[in-house]
């Protein structure tokens, strides 16, 4: 009987998550001061995103590991990942500050679910099998059905949440089932086991059962990134869910199903089998996201129509795997880094979004119409400027340029791997997805129309601040946006 060595420095980052989970509730239990209780949240996500740079600049770890094939490893990818998810936690708690003082929400269990959600997310960028990847996936997903629902008194949020909560259900199973029948071909578990053996015999390929649970993998997955035609849950679920948790949804969530789906497609499946389904959802993704939001009058919902159109934008290099030419290793190389690089980007973009929503919206209220954003830039003209940036950013036009880079990066990825007719179909989204962000944009800037709410946000400080940064860090990514596509390359 062998037994596993443990690496404790490479599982530093999750112990640190998850010991923030722990304080969140001692501190909850002990003291009963909510501001105490966010800060205790906001300092452990801190620490874990410290954590996480500090153990990835270290070179490559594994732990639990069978020979050469490891549970768990933590290198520059799972570094920038587990970063992010605590980045991203400690900005929710940032935009959340006038939810919780609002009473409307228990802000023990709101810090604990999202210190738990954190400690999935970083778990997840260090997966090297499916079961660990999986599990991580679930503890990132889990906590959230209940935030959605957290908000007290509120019938939308409590829809929100069980249409949130039997979606995930079902995505779950179907994952779960591809893993399995992935399993009855091979016996292999581990990534780069299961890529190894696939890649040696080629007549696995030809299986049914094969492209069965090759299919189901990725449709499970496919759900966690709201791609068509398994979105419909998302636009209801943003738009009831209190407007920190609609972004931790649009920004962690959705960032949790693209590294998902890229440790698969990279380490574990061929790419004769991806390349076509991950093509097909591309299109159907980013033409569907982007022409339903064009029709959406309320904010949430036409932002979560456009994070569904940005979710084929992500999966669009991918995509490239269907043809031979993006097989090659310095193409699918490209294809992978792109796909992780405008995921990184989008976040960052969406969060400014959400945040400057937030911030020009009275306390706890949820994210209204667009004409309750009308005139919004002329009464607080820095909230605007951010909430605008964002807006362009997401468009890909100057001087949004970190949104630029990342549609541009896309599109070389796809030239690169042959596949040019996909390129043309990402460049005329990307022009269909402009009337809606500059409508609302122009709306920002339209002459207001009496005392909207508009005019009296009560998010406070930790919303304007959150986007201020979140604005900055994008215009600083703008003009050095190759140091992202070198980590999402590592």
């Amino acid at each position: 009987m062998s037994v596993q060595s443990v690496d404790n420095v490479a599982l530093l980052p999750a112990y640190l998550a998850a010991a923030t989970a722990v304080l969140v509730l001692v501190t909850d239990l002990m003291l009963a001061r909510p501001g105490l209780t966010r800060a205790v949240a906001g300092l452990g996500a801190l620490a874990t995103a410290a954590g996480a740079a500090l153990v990835g600049a270290g070179g490559e770890r594994g732990t639990f590991c069978v020979e050469a094939d490891c549970s768990y490893v933590f290198g520059g990818r799972a570094a920038l990942v587990g970063a992010l998810f605590a980045l991203l936690t400690l900005a929710v708690l940032g935009l959340s500050g006038g939810h919780l003082r609002a009473g409307r929400a228990p802000a023990g269990e709101y810090c604990f679910l999202l210190a738990c959600a954190m400690t999935g997310g970083v778990v997840l960028g260090a997966a090297g099998d499916l079961i660990t990847l999986i599990v991580a996936l679930e503890t990132l997903t889990l906590p959230l059905y209940v935030l959605v629902g957290l908000r007290r008194g509120s019938l939308a949020s409590a829809e929100a949440a069980i249409t949130f909560f039997v979606v995930s259900v079902v995505a779950t199973t179907v994952s779960l089932l591809g893993a399995a029948l992935l399993y009855a071909v091979t016996g292999e578990l581990h990534l780069g086991r299961l890529g190894t053996l696939l890649a040696e015999r080629p007549d696995l390929h030809d299986l049914p059962l094969t492209a069965a649970a090759a299919t189901l993998l990725l449709l499970g997955l496919a759900f966690k990134v709201a791609a068509v035609p398994f979105h419909a849950w998302a636009p209801a679920t943003y738009d009831g869910a209190p407007l920190p948790v609609a972004a931790y949804l649009s920004t962690a969530s959705k960032l949790g199903g693209v590294v998902a789906l890229l440790a698969v497609v990279t380490a574990a499946l061929p790419a004769d089998l991806t390349g076509p389904v991950l093509a097909l959802l591309a299109v159907l993704t980013m033409t569907v996201g982007n022409l339903v939001a064009l029709r959406q009058r309320r904010t949430v919902r036409l932002l979560a129509w456009s994070s569904v159109a940005q979710a084929g934008y992500i999966l669009a290099p991918l995509g490239a795997l269907a043809l031979a030419a993006g097989r090659t290793g310095e193409a699918r190389a490209g294809a992978y880094a792109a796909a992780l690089a405008y995921a990184v980007f989008f976040v960052l973009l969406e969060l400014a979004a959400f945040a400057g929503v937030t911030a020009l919206r009275p306390a706890d209220a949820d994210g209204g119409t667009l004409d309750d954003l009308r005139g919004a830039a002329r009464r607080h003209p820095w909230l605007g400027a951010g909430l605008g940036l964002a807006l362009i950013g997401l468009a890909g036009l100057p001087p949004g340029l970190a949104g630029l880079f990342a549609k541009v990066t896309v599109v070389r990825s796809l030239l690169d791997g042959g596949a040019g007719w996909l390129a043309l179909v990402v460049a005329v989204n990307a022009v269909i997805g402009l009337a809606y962000y500059l409508r609302l944009t122009a709306r920002l800037y339209a002459p207001p129309v009496g005392a909207g709410a508009a005019s009296a946000p009560g998010a406070g400080r930790g919303a304007a601040a959150v986007l201020v940064v979140a604005s900055v860090v994008a215009v600083v990514v703008g003009f050095a946006p190759q140091l992202v596509l070198d980590l999402a390359a590592r």
